[in-house]
């Protein structure tokens, strides 16, 4: 925890993630979010507006209903895709490791 920047703790805050609980969950989200911000998602998606990607909130609520909803996105993240949101595409993420991709699916899929 201690090593989660100001603003990570505050657009925690703005999502509603309780950080001092303590709980699985608590620590699942904060880790998401910290991972988003750390790889960079964040220059292209917000959590609740389209900026130039589509907002977390509407992807994880496209997905909500797909039983492999998280290997889904997990694959999109990894390997990127074009058209699904519109003419701007997703680049792949070749930084990123498969379980690291699997984090920020699961964290992006809380947020319906």
């Amino acid at each position: 925890m201690k090593s989660m920047s100001y603003a990570a703790l505050a657009v925690a805050g703005m999502l509603g993630v309780t950080l001092g609980a303590g709980s699985p969950a608590a620590h699942a989200e904060a880790a998401g979010l910290s991972l988003a911000q750390q790889q960079n998602c964040m220059s292209c998606h917000a959590v609740t507006r389209p900026f130039m990607g589509p907002a977390l909130h509407d992807i994880a609520a496209k997905y909500a209903d797909r039983d492999d909803a998280a290997t889904y996105l997990k694959h999109k993240i990894l390997d990127g895709s074009t058209g699904v949101w519109g003419v701007v595409p997703m680049p792949a993420n070749t930084q990123l490791t498969p379980d690291q991709a699997a984090t920020l699916a699961s964290w992006v899929l809380t947020l319906k």
